[in-house]
Parts: C-alpha cells; sequence; structure tokens
C-alpha cells in the first residue's frame, strides 16, 4: 500500500499544472465551493461576457453536435417547452399541452402574438414546417434520429405518424406507438422561421432567426459568438445588452479573465484553479450534481482493442478515485454505471476497482502482458489534455503506450465522424449528458449499432444485439419499473463488455462575479444566460 501512494502522487503531479493548496473543498455548501464576501460589487457595463472550454459548433438548433451550442442556440430559440432552472418542464411557446390516455396523441396550445425576429408570425404551420424539416432525409439533420428508427435491413420507421395543424394556434402530434420520451425530446426542437428556412435552407446556421430573448449578430466557430437583446421579444425583455460567449480553452486563461472581470461568467472552473482566486472578493463558484460521463471510448475495430479481457484490463489499471481528486478535486464520482446516477433507471453496476495486478493477469491471459501502442484523442483544453496524460500514465503501467493527440474541437468531429472503413480513432476521451435527461438520450447514440459515425458518436464501435433490443424495448413501454428492468439490464450487458474506459462523473462547477444574478449552468453543462442580471 505505501508503495502504490508513492506511485500515484509521482503520477499526479507529473500532469498537475497548479499546485492544489492546502485547502480541501470536501463539498459544496449551498450550492457555494466558494462564496463571495463582497455581495455589493457593481458591474461596469451592461454587456455580458462568459468564458467557456470549448466550442459553439453550429448555430443550427436542429443539427447540434454538443452542448456548448445547445446553450448557445438557446439565446435566440425557443422550443414549444422546456426544462426551467429545477429540470422540470414548463411550456414555452406553448401554454399548455395535453396527452392522451393510450398516450399516442399529443395536442400543442400555442402562444398567440408572438413573432421570429425577422417580423413574420409563430404559429402552427412554422411547427409543423420545423418538425418537416428535421424529418427530412435530404437534409441529413442530427435530430431526424430523433423522429425516425432505422432497422437491421436498413428500413425506416417514423415515430410520429403524423403532425395536424387544426387552427393557428393548435398543433397535435399522433404517434405510431407509446414513446414514453417524446415530452423530453420537445424540450430539444427549437422553433426556426420557416421564411428564413425557405430562403437559407441549411445555411441558416449562419442566419439564425428565431423567437427568442436575443438576436444573433455574429458567429465565428473558434474564437466567439455574440447577441443583442432582442427589443420585440414576446416575454418579458432580457435585462442585458449584449452577451458574447467567447472560447477560451486554456483553464488559466479563462480564471484570469473572471479575475480582471474581463468575464463575467466561465465555465468550466477546474477545481484546481478555485484556490488561485480565494483572494477576489467578488467571485462565486458554484458546485452542481451534473449529469455528465465522462468517459474514454475504446475502438473494439482495433485488433488490440477486440478482447474484452484487455479493455477490462484497461479499465482495473485506471484509478477512478486518483482521477476525480486530480480533475476534479473531489467534486466528482468514480463512475458505477454507463450513465451517472442522476439519469432515471440508473443500476450500480459491481465497479472496476483500481487492480493492477488483475489488470496485468487479465493482460496476460489475452497474449499482450508486453503491451502495445495506441493513441488517444481529445480536445486540446488544459483540462483535457490533463486527463490523457493521466490515462498514458496509468495504462504504461500495463505496457500500454499511448500517444496523446489533442487537436482543436472542429479537427476532431472532422476526424470522428467518417465512415467506418475510413476511422482512424482508437481511444476517445470524451465526456457527454443528455440534455433530455432520459436514460435512451444518454446512451443510444454512443452504444447503439446504428449510431456508429457518421451518423453518431458510437465510437468504440460496439455492436450487441440484445443491447439493441434492450435500448428499444425500452423506449416501447411508458411503465417506470418496467423500464428500469430493461435498462438495468442494458447497463449490465454494456458494463461488462467495458467499450469504454469508465471514469466519473463530475460535479457542475463554474464561477461567476457576484454583481451577476440568473445565469446558471444545467446539470448537463448547458449554460443559460437568458434571464441574466448585471447589477450596475
Amino acid at each position: 500500500m505505501k508503495n502504490r501512494k508513492k506511485v500515484l502522487a509521482a503520477l499526479m503531479a507529473g500532469v498537475m499544472t497548479l499546485s492544489m493548496g492546502t485547502t480541501v473543498f470536501a463539498s459544496a455548501e449551498d450550492g457555494y465551493a466558494l462564496k463571495a464576501t463582497n455581495t455589493e460589487a457593481k458591474s461596469p457595463d451592461n454587456d455580458l461576457v462568459i468564458a467557456i472550454e470549448g466550442s459553439v459548433s453550429s448555430m443550427d438548433p436542429a443539427n447540434i453536435p454538443d452542448t456548448n451550442a445547445i446553450s448557445a442556440t438557446r439565446g435566440c430559440y425557443e422550443m414549444l417547452v422546456a426544462f426551467d432552472e429545477n429540470q422540470e418542464i414548463q411550456g414555452q411557446l406553448a401554454e399548455s399541452y395535453e396527452v392522451s390516455e393510450d398516450s399516442l396523441t399529443y395536442t400543442f396550445h400555442l402562444r398567440e402574438g408572438v413573432k421570429f425576429t425577422d417580423g413574420t408570425d409563430f404559429n402552427a404551420a412554422a411547427v409543423k414546417a420545423n418538425y418537416d424539416r428535421i424529418i427530412d432525409k435530404e437534409n441529413n439533420l442530427r435530430q431526424r434520429r430523433t423522429f425516425v428508427v432505422t432497422g437491421e435491413d436498413g428500413s425506416e420507421t417514423y415515430r410520429v405518424e403524423s403532425i395536424e395543424t387544426p387552427d393557428d394556434y393548435t398543433v397535435v402530434f399522433k404517434l405510431t406507438e407509446p414513446w414514453a420520451p417524446f415530452i423530453n425530446r420537445m424540450t430539444q426542437i427549437c422553433m426556426i422561421s420557416p421564411a428564413a428556412l425557405e430562403e437559407y435552407g441549411n445555411d441558416i446556421m449562419n442566419h439564425p432567426v428565431g423567437t427568442g430573448p436575443f438576436i444573433c449578430t455574429e458567429w465565428e466557430e473558434g474564437d466567439h459568438t455574440t447577441f443583442e437583446r432582442n427589443e420585440d421579444y414576446w416575454g418579458e425583455k432580457a435585462s442585458v445588452d449584449t452577451v458574447t460567449i467567447k472560447e477560451v480553452p486554456e483553464a488559466g486563461s479563462r480564471t484570469a479573465m473572471l479575475q480582471t472581470g474581463e468575464a463575467d461568467l466561465v465555465y468550466p472552473m477546474p477545481a484546481d484553479q478555485i484556490e488561485a482566486i480565494k483572494g477576489n472578493d467578488d467571485v462565486n463558484v458554484l458546485a452542481a450534481d451534473s449529469n455528465i460521463m465522462r468517459y474514454v471510448t475504446l475502438n473494439m475495430n482495433v485488433p488490440e482493442l477486440k478482447d474484452e479481457k484487455v479493455r477490462q484490463a484497461m479499465n482495473y489499471a485506471i484509478d477512478k478515485d486518483a482521477y476525480v481528486q486530480l480533475m476534479y478535486s473531489g467534486y466528482a464520482k468514480p463512475a458505477t454505471s454507463i450513465v451517472p446516477s442522476i439519469i432515471g433507471g440508473y443500476k450500480e453496476q459491481t465497479p472496476y476497482t483500481y487492480d493492477l495486478e488483475k489488470a496485468k493477469e487479465l493482460m496476460k491471459e489475452a497474449g499482450y502482458e508486453d503491451g502495445f501502442k495506441l493513441t488517444l484523442w481529445g480536445d486540446n483544453s488544459t483540462q483535457e489534455v490533463k486527463g490523457m496524460t493521466f490515462i498514458k500514465q496509468m495504462l504504461a503501467q500495463i505496457n500500454i503506450d499511448v500517444e496523446v493527440l489533442p487537436m482543436e474541437p472542429a479537427t476532431l468531429n472532422d476526424k470522428i465522424y467518417v465512415d467506418q472503413e475510413e476511422a482512424e480513432v482508437n481511444m476517445w476521451y470524451v465526456n457527454w449528458s443528455a440534455s433530455d435527461f432520459t436514460m435512451d438520450g444518454s446512451v443510444r447514440s454512443l452504444l447503439h449499432s446504428d449510431m456508429v459515425p457518421p451518423t453518431s458518436a458510437n465510437t468504440a464501435y460496439f455492436v450487441n444485439e440484445d443491447f439493441d433490443k434492450l435500448l428499444d424495448e425500452g423506449l416501447a413501454t411508458a411503465d417506470p419499473d418496467k423500464q428500469a428492468e430493461i435498462y438495468g439490464e442494458a447497463q449490465t450487458i454494456a458494463w461488462e463488455a467495458a467499450p469504454w474506459l469508465f471514469l466519473g462523473n463530475d460535479q457542475i462547477l463554474y464561477a461567476s462575479k457576484s454583481y451577476l444574478s440568473g445565469a446558471y449552468v444545467s446539470p448537463d453543462g448547458a449554460f443559460n444566460f437568458t434571464n441574466a442580471v448585471l447589477a450596475q
């Protein structure tokens, strides 16, 4: 045990860029990891600046690959229903809705008097136009797979049998069969001006036109996205004049921006940076449980990764407790399933506890005692590189030589979402959160056999008929007990097959100036700024 501690200490020291200091933040009291003492601070202007780690990769809400893009689009686009700050579904562009007793018919009653920012009316026809665009195969939009099921023979089944518009402010969705996640999925379907769609088509990402409280005035992927207040907004107008989302991958730079006031909110706030800002009396650091899964995909088409014993050995070789301490200063938990415990239907699995001897034995049984070489891809941010370096050093203990290859997010996406025969990925250090907070939303895009790239993000190329069947059965029932049983079995299948390195589920950590209120980060990692207020 003493030797093990020395090894871990050396590993952690090797990848840490800043001292964690002597202060241990064991828990977040009342949601605060660090609470500002200067509660009377004032903002020098009414322009909100948010500094984020990743990139806003799209401004087309029907073709979004990540949470940052979801966050940005929600500034100018709205949905029929939406999650509030407590993750409860509320009406947004729909004032109300009702569901038939057989769970096949959803009727939405729309708000009247709402206009898109190009001056055209929001109505039932606009809802139908957006749905028709999404399911049009020629558009090849990511959200299409929300409503279309592809069979093993390539046949397609539509989850929605019809969409009817009996009057200008009533929309009726009729499903082909009961589909429990339907209302959750509607929180992800944004309404775009049909006139703008007619004019710009799928180039709408460069010409956003929604009904939201802000108007997107500039989007430059890899740098920034800027919004101005929508003075003609149908609801309560935004308090701030402008919002700028700045893409700042280096953690220290984000922290410095917060300290100087160049940024009003930064996300994520690395736990090892908290000590650096303790002298600032006008900064809050907030912590909350998340549904973010941290993992590394293992491409099972790579010869060395085909054997389940190898993949299990790699999991046993990773010290998850050291990982969550190094990466999040304890503001995280080691993974205990393929989804975080916050997801409905979660079932705890037998953990892959750190066991180097077991890992070595499994490698020997698989014929790889002498190891092999792999590449590990990931974003080029400070935090991601640190995590990848930790994985490299851990796997070196079982003779796996890992080459860490950080990339710009856009470059990484281009290399990930390719046809299977073109795939070069070995391992991908990544994270995922389901913005609809469902089990299906948490795992289908990542592990169902239909979701290998370029369709979606199953870069483990995990193919298991029993697992697929269970996911499909889970969608077909609205009985929560039956769903829990089905999804529990599915989790066990994937956990034991080990298509990933299961790392952890971290808490949301973000920091803001004390004069900022109304802006927050949701459990899925989406930041919300529509109700932000800067004290003057």
